[in-house]
């Protein structure tokens, strides 16, 4: 390795960079939108309580609920449909009826009453509900705990405070700052190969590592020092600020990986940013998941991105710990080694 020619390399690099301004434009506007975005969305919470309900019979009290100031009762034929609302966001909540509970109410049995919340109900909010069901069932019979209830979690288990769509959108933003990178890079590095420039840099005393490890450190410095600034503004660093530091981190060597790997296929510009696109939209599916909690299911993670948005998700929204993305961030780590591996291979028989 020869710091003086990684040097002049990264110093070429930056000025085809600084030259390029479709690149350097989407940059530029590209962070200040997403910070503005970050802003511009509600930082508080809905406080309507919005419930779904089945019920083959519904009983008066329960009927009575829909005239209710502040409440807002969405009644279902099946109980599956009614889930699938609660898992698709439209209620906070969704309450399950037995068929025959005026029956077993008036057999002095108690029904089971069966109450669905999506993983990223609060605490409170469960509370809430269960409190609401005692009073109805209370109204309804004059008895006190007249039934029995179960409760059903739709989608992952992530039980805490409930978090507002600004904070929810932090890890599907960072991620569009790191995959727009993807791009810049890759397009820089074809454009070298289209012009012979990355050829010509061989009749030099350039040996391939020097040229690798100067696009990996323009591609890492570039995704890295936009996500921290982002994250740094959005108050991504307030918990675990180290582990939040090393996803990143991680997320920045699998861009340039990728970078690596699409422009080693691609023949000329426009090829990387078609291409590109669709490589974006595809990594950045989990970070939709984050966004609507439930909306994906396992086969998200086949998508390397996953482990990232999961691993910023948890620490940033739910306050978790090394232990608990322990799992995330090794899985990233092993998916960005292959990453980096194989983009650095494909890449290296291209220039050849």
């Amino acid at each position: 390795m020869n710091s003086r020619i990684i040097k002049a390399l990264l110093k070429k690099d930056i000025s085809l960079f600084m030259n390029n301004r479709f690149y350097m434009l989407i940059t530029v506007v590209g962070i200040v939108f997403y910070i503005g975005i970050y802003f511009l969305l509600p930082s508080e919470v809905d406080e309507e309580l919005s419930i779904a309900m089945y019920a083959e019979e519904v009983p008066e009290a329960f009927a009575a609920l829909s005239g209710q100031q502040g409440i807002n009762i969405g009644y279902f034929e099946d109980e599956e449909s009614m889930t699938q609302t609660v898992l698709d966001g439209d209620y906070i909540a969704g309450i399950s009826l037995p068929t025959d509970i005026l029956d077993i109410w008036a057999a002095g049995n108690k029904p089971d009453i069966t109450i669905y919340y999506p993983s990223a109900a609060s605490t409170e909010v469960l509370d809430a509900i269960v409190a609401l069901v005692k009073e109805l069932s209370y109204a309804q019979t004059g008895q006190s705990i007249n039934f029995d209830i179960t409760q059903e979690i739709l989608g992952a288990d992530m039980t805490g405070n409930q978090i507002n769509l600004r904070d929810r959108m932090r890890p599907l933003l960072v991620i569009f700052i790191l995959l727009t990178e993807i791009l810049t890079l890759a397009s820089l590095i074809s454009v070298e190969i289209e012009q012979g420039t990355a050829r010509a840099l061989f009749v030099t005393p350039m040996r391939i590592s020097d040229l690798f490890i100067a696009k990996g450190v323009l591609g890492v410095g570039l995704a890295l020092i936009q996500s921290i600034l982002f994250m740094l503004l959005v108050g991504g660093f307030a918990h675990q600020p180290l582990i939040v530091l090393t996803a990143l981190i991680l997320g920045s060597i699998m861009v340039v990986g990728i970078g690596f790997l699409l422009s080693s296929v691609t023949r000329d510009v426009m090829s990387v940013t078609g291409w590109g696109m669709l490589i974006l939209i595809i990594f950045a599916i989990p970070g939709f998941g984050a966004t609507i909690p439930g909306l994906l299911s396992g086969w998200a993670k086949v998508i390397p991105s996953y482990y990232l948005t999961d691993t910023v998700n948890r620490v940033v929204n739910y306050s978790a710990g090394w232990v608990d993305v322990s799992a995330n961030l090794a899985i990233l780590a092993g998916f960005t080694a292959l990453i980096i591996y194989a983009g650095m291979v494909t890449l290296r028989r291209r220039y050849q």
